[in-house]
């Protein structure tokens, strides 16, 4: 009889004693959830480590050797020559003693990410629109266009370049192409999703005083949208740095085919030297990302 009852009509403590029962009931719902996908999720990283060796026995061998060839890329260095100029041991001059080239291969390598970027975004900003579930024309348009990105940024990098070097031959331009197609499908994904998170009601007053697609987009999105894409050009532009640096491993030019050829050959102060420079070169690109992309952020919340 009571359970047929409104709440209202219920004596407080019943309503009480339910509303704790029912409180009780979702939360050791949530508890046994949690507690599956806990064991499911565990089950997955022990298989993953299963099938890729990834073993206390195999890590406990390799991290004193991990140790050991960090060791050896240290420089020996004296303090009373550490200024003395780069015949003398135990200097700074002698260890970076082919600086004029590496920083050469550095500056290689940010020019090609610096246009690995450029032209990549381009093709990404140019797809974005179509990719977009809230400005697709169609929906085979956008379909096409998001398998277009996800082919883009899912092959890694270094497999477009070794592609690449095969068919234009060593040098940079192989680096180059590869950084472009990897980016185009990065920054056109996170692209797509930022006009997909644009307020609509611009774009319904556009259309609204006649404006086409075109106008939509141009007049009623990338007012809101042209921070964001800037921002993500930019970070995207730091990674692109890095993974420049790697990809002279396969022959794509930059700081990376040095630093292969010193590896390779146990040139362990080289190394250290090289990687040093890459260090520095990519924490002033950050450093210098960084303050645009906060100026921006500042000027756009000042308008």
């Amino acid at each position: 009889m009571d359970a047929a009852l409104p709440a209202s009509s219920l004596p407080a403590a019943d309503v009480v004693s339910r509303a704790e029962a029912a409180f009780r009931a979702a939360r050791r719902m949530r508890r046994q959830a949690t507690l599956r996908w806990g064991v499911i999720l565990l089950a997955c990283l022990v298989l993953s480590a299963w099938l890729s060796e990834m073993t206390p026995g195999a890590l406990a061998d390799g991290l004193p050797r991990i140790g050991e060839y960090f060791w050896r890329i240290v420089p020996t260095l004296r303090w009373e020559t550490l200024f003395s100029d780069w015949e003398t041991e135990g200097s700074l001059a002698s260890w970076f003693y082919r600086l004029d080239k590496w920083a050469w291969l550095i500056f290689e390598t940010s020019q090609m990410a610096l246009l690995g970027t450029l032209f990549g975004t381009a093709i990404g900003f140019s797809l974005c629109f179509v990719a977009a579930r809230n400005l697709a024309p169609n929906r085979v348009a956008f379909q096409v266009a998001r398998r277009f990105l996800e082919f883009c940024r899912t092959v890694p990098e270094i497999v477009f370049a070794l592609i690449f070097v095969w068919a234009f031959g060593v040098g940079p331009l192989a680096g180059i192409l590869a950084i472009i197609i990897h980016t185009a499908g990065a920054n056109g994904k996170l692209f797509a999703e930022v006009v997909e998170n644009a307020e609509a009601s611009a774009m319904e007053g556009v259309r609204a005083a006649g404006g086409n697609w075109f106008h939509r987009v141009r007049f009623g999105v990338l007012p809101q949208v042209a921070p964001n894409l800037l921002s993500y050009t930019l970070l995207r532009f730091e990674i692109n740095v890095r993974g420049a640096s790697v990809l002279g491993f396969v022959g794509a030019g930059g700081i990376g085919e040095e630093l292969y050829h010193v590896i390779s050959f146990n040139y362990y102060e080289e190394v250290g030297a090289i990687v040093v420079l890459i260090i520095l070169s990519v924490a002033m690109i950050d450093l210098v990302s960084e303050r645009l992309r906060h100026g921006l952020m500042a000027g756009t919340a000042r308008g």
